[in-house]
């Protein structure tokens, strides 16, 4: 059997559940899939085969110990502006469209989300799927395929998760239930209070009351816990000022409008000041300027021109400030950028020149060993990472940051590469905080190895102290 994870609203903890949930099943021998049919989220993650998946799902299916793949998240929608998206189907871009037309294929999006369900089932056994947004949008009933159209295909049964945190957790729990459609409220099976501050003791009344207006049990109230997972969307940015470790070591990454995967930055953030910097905001104080990915480079330059962080960046290469661009940030650190066939000056800091082709991107993971000069790649040896980008550069006489990919300037201080995810490896985590904790003269602590598995045990842990296991296992054990 398998069951839906549902949310009052965004950004209640669907995605921890789900994780949570998964890392449990899989701590008692239990195979399980996690499965989220439309997700919209400019944090995507490359699978063994190229496909391009949100990244929570790829921490779900990390948290149940299998590999990611493209069925967990057969539609993902990373916004263009404009009301525009791109629809990635089944990992592979589809289409960019308008709001108003993407409506028009729900029929068709339903049955292939349905369809990688039941293929994750039939491979699995289980499935733990994640709902988007807020339960009740009553205005979206006709063409919700990550909630209510969903589940009515699926006839599974329902946790509802609620966001203590924000406050109103009664409205949001009695509101939603009320609003549900007939024949989707009965399939709710248990409540879950998620984000609680302080003595769980004081709100066993609120518990009591909560049950006595649905008629739902509630399955569990679980504390606040800083548990190092990968964030999933723009939502979770906003609270990357609440969570930075304040170290010495001050590292600006600048916070481009269509800013992706700053996932790529959240082991620094566990071991330097990283402050996510708007454009036009000084940079001076800062030991390293980090430009990262962005899902519309030339619009992006544009915005950072106007704002004055071009010269910010000039001015900070002149006091021998290292600065690294990633993907999109690396090209706009370029002399010269060719998109769809119109030509851009960058800010120059490498002398490359960068060309953009066709609307299919690469999307691969990739392993390089670091080649390129100076006083950080150096210290590097072989990483690993992945790639979602079109075209190529050209970097003239600049020595290559990495085999086969991007450039650094000839002191090395200035790099650019086209893989996510570097810092996530171990290597460049400490060869770029060795040097600058060395330029800034501060003690290094060095970033050692870690379970990877640690933090989804911790969260599983976390979970079952707090949530009635029995109930919900109650939907797994009786089918194998």
């Amino acid at each position: 059997m398998s069951l839906i994870v549902l949310g009052t609203a965004s950004h209640v903890g669907k995605s921890v559940t789900v994780a949570a949930l998964c890392r449990a099943l899989y701590r008692r021998g239990i195979p399980v899939a996690p499965f989220k049919s439309q997700n919209m989220s400019l944090n995507s993650y490359i699978t063994a085969d190229g496909s391009e998946i949100g990244m929570a799902q790829a921490v779900q299916a990390f948290a149940a110990g299998i590999e990611p793949v493209a069925d967990m998240n057969p539609i993902l929608l990373k916004p263009m502006g404009d009301r525009t998206s791109q629809v990635i189907l089944l990992g592979r871009p589809y289409r960019d469209v308008q709001i108003r037309n993407y409506y028009a294929e729900t029929d068709r999006l339903l049955e292939e989300a349905v369809a990688a369900f039941e293929r994750l089932q039939n491979c699995y056994g289980h499935v733990v799927v994640e709902g988007a947004g807020g339960a009740a949008e009553v205005n979206l009933y006709d063409r919700d395929i990550a909630n209510i159209r969903l589940a009515r295909s699926l006839g599974l049964p329902i946790i509802l998760v609620a966001d203590i945190e924000r406050g109103g957790v009664f409205a949001q729990v009695y509101g939603t239930l009320a609003l549900l459609p007939d024949d989707i409220r009965p399939l709710v099976a248990g409540i879950i209070i998620n984000k609680f501050r302080g003595d769980l003791g004081f709100f066993a009344s609120g518990v009591k009351k909560l049950e006595e207006l649905t008629g739902v049990p509630v399955l569990g109230v679980v504390p606040y816990a800083d548990i190092p997972l990968p964030s999933e969307d723009s939502l979770s940015l906003a609270d990357k000022g609440r969570q930075a470790t304040r170290n010495p070591v001050r590292i600006a990454v600048i916070r481009l409008p269509g800013i992706i995967n700053f996932t790529d930055f959240e082991l620094l953030e566990r071991h330097a000041t990283v402050d996510y910097a708007p454009p036009g905001s000084s940079l001076a104080g800062y030991d390293c300027i980090i430009l990262p990915g962005t899902k519309d480079v030339i619009e992006d330059l544009e915005v950072l021109r106007r704002a004055g962080t071009g010269e910010e960046l000039r001015l900070a290469r002149e006091r021998g400030i290292p600065v690294i661009g990633i993907a999109g940030g690396y090209r706009m650190l370029c002399r010269r950028i060719v998109d769809a066939g119109a030509g851009y000056e960058g800010f120059g800091l490498l002398d490359a020149v960068t060309t953009s082709t066709g609307y299919q991107k690469a999307a691969t993971q990739v392993r390089r060993r670091a080649t390129g000069p100076g006083p950080i790649l150096s210290r590097i040896g072989e990483v690993s990472g992945y790639e979602i980008h079109s075209g190529e550069t050209e970097p003239g006489d600049l020595p290559e940051a990495f085999a086969g990919d991007g450039a650094a300037s000839h002191d090395g201080l200035v790099i650019g590469t086209f893989m996510h995810g570097i810092f996530q490896n171990l290597d460049v985590a400490n060869a770029l905080l060795a040097y600058l904790a060395e330029r800034r003269g501060v003690p290094f602590e060095l970033v050692t190895a870690t379970d990877g598995d640690a933090a989804y045990d911790d969260l599983a842990r976390h979970f079952e102290e707090h949530v009635d296991m029995d109930a919900i296992m109650a939907y797994f054990e009786d089918s194998g």
